[in-house]
């Protein structure tokens, strides 16, 4: 498997290319164009020069290029899922590659239907004044390895949908599903308007360029809290608009009237669901004392029916971990939390990157796996004797992307639910996003929001026009 990087909708043969590997089994399962900063700026221009007659297509028109997107996205999805079980790792099945295709697609038609209309403020004998959302130029996408189909989607269908065009750097782990995607792409655009540069990281580091580039206008960026800080920096001197969206270590809440067996496939796949490698998963899980040993019972009674397994293996339903820096990162964490606290389930490291998944109690605020996320297939479970002092030891965090609540009076829960400081909160579920509801972070979790109207209209400035 390979793949030029595109530049003003043709393949843009480079000198170098990397290795891409599968994480189930190591083996090399493609090469990646190494794109270097000549390509990033040959990108941007084309982007730059083709703005002007994208951004003055009619909307109509702009509409239906997203529709065949996303009928593009079904037509390819199981060759796209091929090639994302590949790269990344997750099962074809379950939560894994078809799903996520799934998602890309629907994703894609739910922000093809999107509108930014003229907000009328003043119509009247003594004036008029309209409000007008007007494209912002060239917009730099750069995404992570856990989702590399669907957050692609999600950052360049609303810049096309509102009249940007795109620059696009995947994650040197999984370029691949990547470079088809914006192939498709470039069959139903004008050329530039999206276009894709790839790069190992290794020799020029393409992401830190594009934030500090002066012909980009917007960043909008998915990965660490570490990295999104230095996206911020590059991109101060030059103004840009920027979406981050970070890391998180969201906590579940469960309320000691839940019923322990009717919530247990819940809380399992809101902290496992690809594999634990989800921003918005469920990190840390709090559990009342009075029913915290029936729910952890229930839980590691659910878990231990998921089969682990490679990718491709129809029956698989969690993969490996992505990478090895994440893997020996977890695995630290684990060890750490198995000195302290009681392994319910897994606890040790498997062959190559598979890593069983793991319940451990006994741990508290202060342990590292508590405190840091883990982005992996680990849960600590934490007792905890009331309420507020629940509340308080989810908040207890510089993160705030996600939280959840579990109970039989979803009532009382919306009421606790506004003292959680993050941006969504779940009751009886976690990580249930949809393309119609903003989605974002508060505290070091994240700048601005993603889907529906609000996160489209941040592709936008916003323009006042009187009389």
């Amino acid at each position: 498997m390979a793949f030029d990087i595109i530049i003003n909708g043709a393949p843009h043969p480079v000198r170098a290319s990397f290795a891409v590997h599968d994480p189930a089994t190591g083996a090399v399962v493609g090469h990646a164009p190494n794109a270097d900063l000549a390509d990033l700026n040959r990108a941007v221009a084309a982007a730059k020069a083709a703005f002007p007659g994208w951004s003055q297509t009619p909307d109509a028109d702009r509409q239906q290029a997203c529709r065949a997107i996303a009928r593009a996205l079904g037509d390819h999805a199981e060759e796209l899922a091929q090639i994302l079980t590949r790269e990344q790792g997750k099962p074809l099945n379950g939560l894994g590659s078809r799903w996520e295709m799934g998602g890309a697609q629907a994703w894609a038609a739910a922000t093809a239907e999107l509108q930014l209309a003229p907000r009328v403020i003043q119509d009247d004998a003594s004036g008029r004044v309209v409000l007008h959302r007007k494209p912002l130029g060239v917009v730099g996408s750069i995404t992570p390895w856990n989702f590399p189909v669907m957050i692609a989607v999600w950052h360049i269908l609303p810049a096309l949908r509102s009249g940007n065009t795109v620059v696009i750097k995947p994650s040197p782990l999984t370029p691949l599903a990547t470079l088809r995607l914006v192939q498709l792409m470039n069959d139903l655009l004008p050329p530039g308007v999206v276009n894709i540069v790839t790069g190992d990281d290794r020799a020029v580091n393409q992401g830190a360029a594009m934030a500090a580039h002066p012909d980009i206008r917007k960043i909008v960026f998915t990965g660490s809290c570490a990295t999104g800080q230095k996206v911020m920096q590059a991109a101060a001197p030059t103004m840009k608009r920027l979406t981050l969206e970070m890391g998180g270590n969201d906590a579940g809440i469960v309320l000691p009237d839940a019923d322990p067996a009717a919530i247990a496939e819940g809380l399992f796949w809101g902290a496992f669901i690809n594999n634990g490698q989800t921003c918005a998963a469920m990190k840390r899980l709090y559990v009342h004392d009075s029913t915290h040993d029936a729910v952890c019972d229930a839980l590691v009674a659910f878990a231990c029916q998921i089969p682990v397994g490679p990718g491709l293996d129809e029956s698989s339903i969690l993969g490996p971990v992505q990478n090895r820096m994440q893997f020996d990162k977890l695995s630290r964490l684990v060890e750490a939390a198995a000195a302290g606290g009681r392994v319910l389930l897994g606890g040790a490291p498997g062959e190559g990157l598979f890593f069983p998944p793991t319940i451990i109690a006994g741990l508290g605020n202060g342990d590292s796996l508590v405190d840091q996320e883990q982005f992996g297939p680990a849960l600590p479970v934490i007792r905890y004797h009331d309420i507020d002092e629940a509340i308080a030891a989810a908040n207890d965090s510089p993160n705030g992307l996600g939280g959840s609540i579990w109970t039989s009076d979803p009532k009382a829960a919306r009421a606790l639910a506004l003292r959680l400081e993050c941006g969504s909160v779940w009751i009886n579920a976690h990580g249930a996003i949809r393309p119609d509801v903003p989605f974002g972070g508060v505290k070091q979790s994240g700048l601005g929001v993603e889907f529906g109207e609000e996160g489209l209209a941040e592709y936008t400035d916003l323009q006042a026009v009187f009389g």
